[in-house]
């Protein structure tokens, strides 16, 4: 026997361990992150009475923001395309698998500002002592509005890099080299997005991490059932 049916299988099995640790260990960080308020600390080093300096300069307010917005765009087109015609290497990874991958990137990008929407957290430059009304509160202070407008956690942003995460999980299976380089490039642009959010006083930087886990969680989950699925009903395989 070849074994050529199991084989596609057997990366996948091997892999949600490794999925698991990095959401475990992404988690736990966060929730120690906040426990030390540290987001309060990095936002007092970068703003003051005043506001934010770099709350409208056009490198980030233009360039990183506005702009950010019309790549992610054009990313989640690209997607589409490739979701029915791939293009390159891409055509070494199954239909199924791409398709999977427009899914959970739309999903990631409806899931954030719908987090958002129901969030009673504030910006940063919000909070009392930037120039705003709110007062600073843990965010695992559920329930409790800080006096602020809230709708502001996670960051909706930095999921316009995050939720192509989907594509590291896509390739792994099928060209690891390119989903390294994939995964690098999307974590370099959403640490980007954040940061120009985090200068400007809209974000902290847990809401960029928080993003990050939670896209993470969301493509890593989706893509193992998806798998789970395909392989007990004999769908076309991921």
């Amino acid at each position: 026997m070849n074994g050529a049916g199991p084989h596609p299988a057997r990366p996948t099995l091997a892999s949600w361990r490794f999925d698991l640790a990095v959401a475990a260990f992404g988690l736990v960080t966060l929730v120690l992150w906040d426990a030390a308020a540290r987001d309060l600390t990095v936002m007092r080093w970068i703003g003051g009475p005043g506001g934010f300096p770099w709350r409208d300069h056009p490198l980030t307010s233009t360039l990183l923001h506005e702009g950010g917005r019309w790549l992610s765009g054009l990313a989640l087109l690209w997607f589409a395309l490739l979701a029915w015609r791939p293009l390159g290497w891409w055509s070494r990874v199954p239909a199924a698998t791409r398709r999977w991958q427009l899914a959970a990137v739309v999903l990631c990008l409806v899931a954030i500002p719908l987090l958002k929407k129901a969030s009673l957290t504030s910006c940063p430059w919000d909070l009392a002592e930037f120039g705003g009304r709110a007062a600073y509160l843990s965010h695992w202070a559920l329930g409790q509005a800080d006096g602020g407008p809230g709708h502001c956690f996670p960051s909706g942003h930095a999921s316009g890099a995050f939720a192509f995460l989907a594509g590291y999980f896509a390739l792994r299976e099928h060209d690891g080299r390119r989903s390294r380089a994939w995964l690098a490039g999307v974590v370099s642009f959403g640490l980007l997005f954040g940061a120009a959010q985090t200068l400007r006083g809209a974000h902290y930087p847990s809401h960029t991490l928080y993003t990050a886990w939670i896209c993470w969680s969301l493509c890593a989950s989706t893509f193992h059932l998806a798998h789970c699925f395909t392989r007990h009903t004999g769908a076309s395989t991921l």
